[in-house]
């Protein structure tokens, strides 16, 4: 059986005069893209711009809320109340779905940016109120015919990572989950992510991304900085966009992946979780 996966990355993140990334390039390379909404970077301009170049390379669209933490990238954990917090995710998913429909786009799935995707990793609170969002922006777009396109699939896919509280609180409520891995950070012993301040956090060079990824996948699970192996599902790989090496990264997986007879496709076309039927 031929293994499937997705390549994807967070991207239209810039704002006004402040360049982050190579949009278009990366789309090029990768099958799903998660787009800022605003809070922590993009503007509607970019956010149409970006739109557009998704949509002209087939690259299936996916939301990418946060806390409303523009100066700090969404990089900052703010203590915002689970109801508060449901309601600025709905805000920024609604924006964006509004302006993907003028470009003719459809969003396919949503995943949290920074500290609030940190948190949720780990805070089933947190965890709970992100997949309120998504159940009701889910059940909203379905009625304006603005979202949920692709045939099996009745609720906006979750992308979570594996052994999270954010992926338990999915597959509770019976969303479609898909369990990424990133190609590009490392991983502390129990599974989430090393600290951006710590050496070695970030995986800048493409060999040494590619041995990270390949470890991952024949291990069948996350593998730490120091060498555990945390069994689990693997649907999604995610580069950042936002870092310099990104495009090189990319290319790097995209070409290695290919030539060892793994299918790339958009997340609604994974065959492991898109039948998750929405919890009505």
């Amino acid at each position: 059986m031929t293994l499937t996966l997705n390549l994807n990355a967070d991207l239209g993140e810039s704002y006004g005069a402040w360049s982050m990334g190579n949009d278009a390039a990366m789309l090029a390379l990768v099958q799903s893209a998660s787009l800022a909404c605003g809070f922590h970077g993009e503007d509607p301009v970019t956010a149409r711009k970006t739109l557009a170049l998704a949509r002209a390379a087939q690259v299936s669209v996916g939301a990418h809320p946060s806390y409303p933490d523009l100066l700090g990238f969404g990089r900052r954990e703010m203590a915002i109340p689970p109801e508060e917090l449901e309601a600025l995710l709905l805000y920024q998913i609604g924006a964006l779905a509004t302006l993907a429909a003028s470009e003719g786009v459809t969003l396919t799935h949503v995943k949290p940016h920074g500290a609030l995707y940190n948190r949720a990793w780990r805070d089933p609170v947190t965890a709970r109120a992100i997949v309120r969002a998504v159940q009701t922006a889910s059940q909203a777009l379905a009625g304006s015919g603005h979202g949920i396109p692709w045939q099996n699939t009745r609720a906006l896919i979750l992308l979570a990572p594996p052994h999270s509280a954010l992926a338990a609180a999915g597959h509770d409520a019976a969303l479609p989950v898909a369990h990424e891995i990133f190609a590009d950070r490392a991983y502390t012993a129990d599974g989430t992510l090393v600290p951006r301040s710590e050496p070695g956090a970030v995986l800048h060079d493409p060999d040494a991304v590619l041995r990270h990824v390949q470890t991952m996948l024949e291990a069948g699970g996350v593998v730490t900085a120091t060498g555990e192996v945390l069994p689990a599902p693997i649907h999604a790989i995610c580069v950042h966009g936002d870092t310099p090496e990104a495009v090189a990264i990319a290319q790097a997986l995209a070409a290695t992946l290919q030539e060892q007879g793994v299918a790339l496709a958009p997340l609604p076309a994974m065959p492991d979780f898109v039948r998750t039927p929405f919890a009505s």
